[in-house]
């Protein structure tokens, strides 16, 4: 089935503007609260921001009629997602020694109870856009929107280890080992980011064969035309 090139241009700006609402809400409060999962949560919207202009850029090109010239026109797609997801892996890798770092120095102590509203609304939000993004994703029959969806899903479960990371501070506060509370924060981080690495980590092997399947394709035609 032919891609739907409306609707993937239209999920793919959707996406955008609910990466860049997460984003400034979850960089801004994690900052003004001292919450590093906060911040790890709000850079992942603002990197996935990032990310889905890429796409956007390379959807509107894939389907421009200046692409159906270039022989390495089947590789642009995976190379984006192969792209997407080394970036991805980067920041889990940066944010996991962050979190190591936190750990090792005292822990942090945040308000739970604040954090916790924001690790509601951050759910139900993501999981919103997760489910627009595979249920209107599958009549787009579009890799970048798949893509997509995939970063949605990983959003939303980070999300959630926020939320759980703030309960468990919060039951910790509460039974009065406060002390143990502090780690909850720069707990969690970790948590997600050696979890999280393995989704970017199968995107870019996904794409990177595809990339290679592509490119012997474009070769064989190359030797036949020639």
């Amino acid at each position: 089935m032919l891609c739907n090139v409306s609707l993937e241009r239209k999920l793919l700006k959707f996406s955008t503007i609910s990466a860049l609402f997460f984003a400034l809400m979850g960089i801004g409060l994690g900052l003004w609260m001292g919450s590093l999962v906060i911040v790890f949560d709000g850079a992942y919207s603002l990197v996935s921001l990032a990310l889905t202009l890429v796409s956007l850029a390379a959807a509107s090109y894939i389907r421009s009629p200046k692409a159906r010239k270039n022989p390495r026109l089947g590789m642009i797609e995976p190379g984006v997602i192969a792209f997407k997801g080394l970036v991805i892996a980067l920041m889990c890798a940066l944010s996991f020694s962050s979190a190591v770092s936190a750990i090792m120095s005292g822990g942090r102590e945040v308000d739970a109870g604040l954090a916790l509203l924001f690790g509601v609304v951050n759910v139900v939000g993501c999981i919103a856009s997760y489910m627009v993004m595979v249920r209107y994703g599958k009549k787009a029959q579009s890799a970048l929107v798949t893509a997509e969806s995939k970063q949605w899903l990983m959003d939303t479960v980070i999300s959630a280890a926020v939320m759980a990371g703030f309960i468990v501070a919060s039951l910790l506060t509460y039974v009065g080992m406060e002390e143990y509370a502090v780690y909850a924060d720069p707990a969690m981080v970790v948590v997600a980011s050696l979890y999280f690495v393995i989704v970017p980590l199968k995107m870019m092997a996904g794409a990177l064969k595809r990339c290679r399947e592509q490119y012997e394709l474009s070769m064989s035609a190359n030797w036949q035309n020639g």
